[in-house]
């Protein structure tokens, strides 16, 4: 029989995804529980440190999501105080979740991503938001420049004010001291499940979403009972599933990501056009979720991932610590 072992799936924090986080949280407790693991839920918040050091846990799950757990700090703190954590490291955290400089890196890469221009606080909004439309075109995608689950995401369509468009960067601004605007985009959503084994990253499938009642996939359709209709594998020609799959593995590679990731897309299957949104360094697991979704379709059951994520986690060699090189006299 397999060891089992003792694990903190931490949930939470001050993050505006802090109930979905919660609600990944319980997913993964009982698929670890399942798997034969002692697994217990512990709160993002300043008394994690001690009950960390108090509950003597072999490996840390983050079922985190948005600020300070998915953006490298609570993998910071794993690494400072020598915890096995799952998923990717401080620097790729913090790099997908900033999606301006996510898209730095995927625009270097090559990869196929909108035309775009970054707003912040310091700007003169209503100048740069004539400035952007100008540039973009007026069909625009506002983005709080991190976080995640479509909070704050608002589509500015072609007959829309530019008063619309700057009470939209207001909102956004309001989230976050940076807002990523995009040129819209048509095409419908899909999603690639990345996940590494010791052959490397691979993709799971390719997923196609559709909304239920919404213009696209926001907060509601992405956790309400019925709110999306998921296609998995995506019904796609072999070369655009290709195409995708490609993309996917690319992103979650020049991020520098590990583990697991789910990379988004808009995909236009009449035109083939395909367009990278994001990386998810921590896709959600609650009973709606993409990933786990996906791992099924490629006959890996919750408990199964959820074991197999924990044992790569404490497989990982930790950083040796270097000699310190004594101060000159």
């Amino acid at each position: 029989m397999s060891a089992s072992f003792n694990v903190a799936v931490v949930a939470g924090g001050p993050s505006g995804e802090a109930a979905v986080s919660r609600a990944s949280a319980a997913g993964v407790e009982r698929a670890l529980h399942d798997a034969g693991h002692d697994a217990r839920v512990l709160e993002l918040d300043d008394a994690l440190p001690a009950a960390l050091a108090a509950g003597h846990f072999d490996v840390v799950f983050p079922a985190v999501h948005g600020q300070l757990g998915e953006d490298g700090c609570l993998q910071g703190l794993c690494e400072v105080t020598g915890f096995p954590y799952v998923g990717s490291g401080v620097l790729a955290s913090a790099l997908a979740m900033s999606k301006p400089h996510a898209k730095v890196h995927f625009e270097r890469a090559g990869l196929p991503v909108a035309k775009d221009a970054v707003i912040t606080g310091k700007d003169d909004v209503e100048r740069r938001a004539r400035a952007v439309r100008a540039e973009l075109g007026r069909s625009i995608v506002v983005k709080p420049g991190a976080g995640g689950s479509a909070i704050g995401v608002e589509i500015i369509k072609e007959d829309d004010s530019d008063d619309v468009f700057v009470a939209a960067l207001r909102r956004a601004l309001a989230l976050d001291p940076s807002v990523l605007v995009e040129q819209f985009t048509t095409g419908n959503d899909v999603t690639c499940s990345v996940l590494e084994d010791d052959g490397g990253a691979r993709v799971l499938a390719a997923t196609l979403i559709l909304p239920e009642g919404a213009a696209f996939y926001d907060f509601k359709a992405k956790y309400a009972a019925k709110g999306s209709v998921h296609r998995c594998p995506a019904p796609f020609a072999p070369a655009l599933t290709e195409r995708i799959h490609r993309a996917a593995v690319t992103a979650h590679q020049v991020l520098g990501c590990r583990d697991l990731s789910r990379v988004d897309f808009v995909v236009d299957a009449v035109a083939g056009n395909v367009t990278l949104l994001e990386v998810n360094t921590l896709p959600g697991m609650t009973a709606t979720s993409l990933f786990p979704e996906a791992a099924a379709a490629a006959g890996i059951s919750f408990p199964a991932l959820c074991d197999r994520l924990i044992r790569r986690a404490l497989q990982r060699p930790k950083l040796a610590a270097p000699p310190v090189v004594p101060m000159p006299d």
